[in-house]
């Protein structure tokens, strides 16, 4: 086979035992699958892990990813291409890897050289929007994409507008037992002579298993010798944040319907040997899941393959496998249903044996050895199929473009400048001026910053973010004066308000800062109050008159549709404030000053911004056509003669028909041209920006008018300006939190930048 195949090594991709999750245990058994059909092949694997101390991983895996360290994609990416492997079969699921809707993957996909394979065990049918961009971005990189049912398929075409012709369906692998009787297995559990239905799997609030356990009477009165086994540990996550509450739910519940007798809870996660004797014991099968979103599970498919009668709400696996009457589909949510399937199959015998001999008959495709046969089928069409890519391009022009070494991420100034209450706003030097106090305008740039770190990146200082994150947010929360709904500004050392009311762009920032905590801050509590704030304070903005407020809010009204796209108000206000920007164009742009307004003055690039948000999300070209050519051209008027990124400076700004200021050069300038560039490029993919990014973000360190860094490397902190003779040496919350932002957005996977020198990113095993 290996001759015909030509196929020398398969690299595998995603998480993997022992960890203790689903995908890791196909990554596992499909390797293994693998091997054992290619022996003479080098398979091996990249694990993609959740912490910082690593798994006590098997040999196989040759390499690490830290699933929040995008420096570890690109050294990943570094390493395959090094090792010259054949293909890359990927298993990608929404929640596995680092990044908005797990979009670091991307960044590893776009600098590999070989033909890639993915898995898909998720597909959605109405995605998020920055779900749709990483799946749509995911289908076009890969050469083939595997899929495990029918649905699957018409979903990758209907939605995603994928054709048929790159789309291979082959089913969840399963284990290659012998059909058996099931009382030798049941004597091994001590439920000798009884009925027994089985669910296995991690265990969580999505499983359904409280309606099991609430039909679980219905059936004891009409067969008395039935017990329900309950089989596995509670899902890690849930567990990290729920403890075991789901599952004491279920106990208490058992209890309340007088059945605790009759439910036997089983919590660990078990071997593949053990997890054979637990299903070899059981007599039906139930997955009474809640929702019929799920493409794929493979618990089901072990059960079936396995020979057992199943039992299952209609979510779409379950609709494809037991289509043929092999079991019985019963509503969601509906336990006196679950009740007569079981109690109509347990009346019949001789049907129930008749279903497991059929059932078992089709799981003989559906074994691992079959699954593999077909994996190196769709292996071998893809490298067949695989041509000059521009993928190759792009990978190269970003190695040679990007900086040599982008900075560590260094919080020590940031944390030394916030207290219990914020983070001050200026420094005399790198010490905290206590007499400015606080403003809720670096706060809302802190709550950013500190819930995009807690979504990017594994950073030793971890535990204290996650504490200085709720305490911007309720600086914010308390800057918030409900009545009137605006936002304050500036607090005193002492805790007092020195205003009723901030200024506009403030309030915009205070809504930015709340939108996208609405959307990606870390845990449900920040999020709902982020959600509050934020509807509180939006209706105000129609009577600002600030084109930057109006962007700012802008910004934030598009985090909060990523996860609110219905939100009445939210969009209509979006609406309002695109069409106002739109009007200042046309009243103020020609060819010669193709801007918004007759002076260019700060933070200017966040205009062009949220024109190319807002067209890329209502399909608007004529906005999308605004925001890109006012980014062009602010481009072009911020460039030095030397080619160096020179932001308008605030000392006099740029008036028409007049010369641009030089100095005072703000570091919020840089800031948000990287931002602005940063989506310039998700629209067009036009490569120049790239370029302008990465020359704005080097004006930080040192290739500026003065040749002089304004990052310190030691403390990452960042100097409040550049003037003409020298650097403001004072380092204050907006500027070190403008570069910190702005690495942020380098850092992304849009970008392919790499860190050259890191450490511990992606960690090579051989």
């Amino acid at each position: 086979m290996s001759a015909s195949i030509g196929l020398q090594k398969i690299a595998f991709l995603g998480n993997y035992v022992p960890r203790m999750c689903g995908i890791a245990t196909f990554t596992h058994d499909l390797h293994r699958s693998i091997s054992c059909s290619l022996p003479e092949a080098d398979c091996y694997v990249g694990a993609v892990t959740d912490k910082a101390d690593s798994y006590n991983y098997p040999d196989e895996v040759r390499f690490q990813i830290q699933e929040k360290d995008l420096r570890g994609y690109h050294r990943s990416a570094d390493l395959l291409n090094f090792r010259n492997a054949d293909v890359l079969c990927v298993q990608h699921e929404f929640g596995i890897y680092g990044g908005a809707a797990g979009n670091y993957l991307l960044a590893l996909l776009k600098e590999v050289r070989m033909p890639i394979v993915t898995t898909l065990h998720t597909i959605l049918e109405n995605p998020t929007k920055d779900q749709g961009e990483v799946m749509e971005e995911l289908t076009r990189l890969s050469d083939r994409l595997v899929v495990m049912g029918r649905k699957g398929r018409d979903i990758l075409q209907d939605i995603y507008n994928v054709p048929s012709s790159k789309i291979d369906i082959i089913p969840h692998g399963i284990p290659n037992g012998e059909y058996s009787d099931t009382e030798p297995f049941k004597e091994q559990f001590g439920v000798s002579g009884r009925q027994v239905m089985l669910t296995f799997g991690l265990i969580g609030p999505g499983k359904g298993i409280e309606h099991a356990i609430e039909a679980l009477p219905m059936i004891i009165k009409r067969h008395p010798e039935v017990v329900y086994l309950i089989l596995g540990a509670t899902h890690p996550n849930l567990l990290a944040s729920d403890g075991e509450r789901y599952r004491l739910g279920l106990i208490n519940l058992a209890e309340r319907h007088g059945v605790q007798e009759q439910v036997i809870f089983h919590n660990r996660y078990v071997s593949l040997e053990d997890l054979k004797e637990f299903i070899g014991a059981a007599d039906i099968y139930l997955t009474p899941y809640l929702r019929k979103e799920q493409i794929t599970s493979g618990t089901l498919a072990y059960a079936f393959g396995s020979g057992k009668v199943v039992v299952s709400t209609p979510y779409w696996h379950a609709e494809e496998l037991l289509a043929n009457g092999c079991g019985a589909l019963v509503p969601f949510h509906d336990p006196a249903a679950i009740a007569k399937a079981v109690g109509d199959f347990l009346d019949d015998p001789t049907r129930m044996e008749e279903i497991r001999h059929e059932a078992y008959a089709i799981g003989r495709e559906m074994t691992w050895p079959a699954v593999a046969r077909q994996y190196l089928a769709s292996f071998t069409h893809a490298c067949a199929d695989r041509r000059t890519s521009p993928r190759t391009a792009f990978a190269d022009w970003t190695l040679k473009n990007r900086p040599n070494v982008l900075p560590s991420r260094k919080l020590d100034h940031l944390m030394r400048m916030s207290d219990d209450t914020g983070i001050f706003q200026h420094a005399i030097f790198n010490v905290p001026n206590f007499h400015e106090g606080y403003c809720v305008d670096d706060n809302a740039r802190a709550y950013i910053l500190s819930t995009l770190l807690a979504e990017q990146e594994h950073i030793p200082e971890e535990q204290i973010l996650s504490k200085f994150i709720a305490v911007y947010l309720a600086f914010l929360s308390a800057a918030l004066d409900y009545s009137s709904g605006r936002f304050r500004n500036f607090m005193s050392y002492g805790r007092e308000w020195l205003e009723h009311a901030g200024s506009e762009d403030s309030h915009g920032r205070s809504l930015w800062a709340t939108g996208l905590g609405a959307a990606r801050a870390p845990n449900e509590g920040f999020r709902r109050l982020s959600a509050q704030l934020f509807e509180v304070a939006l209706p105000v903005i129609e009577t600002f008159t600030s084109p930057r407020s109006w962007a700012f809010t802008m910004l934030g009204i598009e985090e909060y549709l990523n996860t609110h796209p219905n939100h009445g108000q939210a969009n209509d206000i979006y609406r309002k404030l695109a069409h106002r920007l739109s009007k200042l164009w046309q009243a103020n742009a020609d060819d010669n000053w193709p801007w918004f307004e007759q002076s260019v003055t700060y933070e200017n690039a966040r205009l062009s911004q949220v024109m190319i948000l807002y067209g890329q999300r209502y399909n608007d070209p004529a906005a999308l056509e605004i925001g890109l050519t006012s980014l062009h051209w602010l481009a072009s008027i911020q460039t030095a003669e030397t080619g160096c990124f020179r932001p308008i400076g605030s000392n006099g700004f740029y008036l028409r028909n007049s010369n641009p200021a030089v100095f005072d050069q703000q570091p919020v300038e840089a800031q948000a041209m990287i931002a602005a560039c940063k989506v310039a490029y998700r629209a067009t993919q036009d490569l120049i920006w790239l370029t302008e990014s990465k020359r704005a973000f080097e004006w930080f360190l040192g290739r500026n008018d003065l040749g002089l860094p304004l990052y310190d490397f030691a403390s990452g902190a960042c100097s409040d300006g550049l003037h003409r003779d020298r650097i403001n040496e004072n380092q204050g919350a907006e500027s070190t939190l403008a570069f910190h932002l702005s690495l942020s957005e380098m850092v992304d996977a849009e970008f392919g930048v790499i860190k050259s020198n890191s450490t511990g990113a992606a960690t090579s095993t051989t």
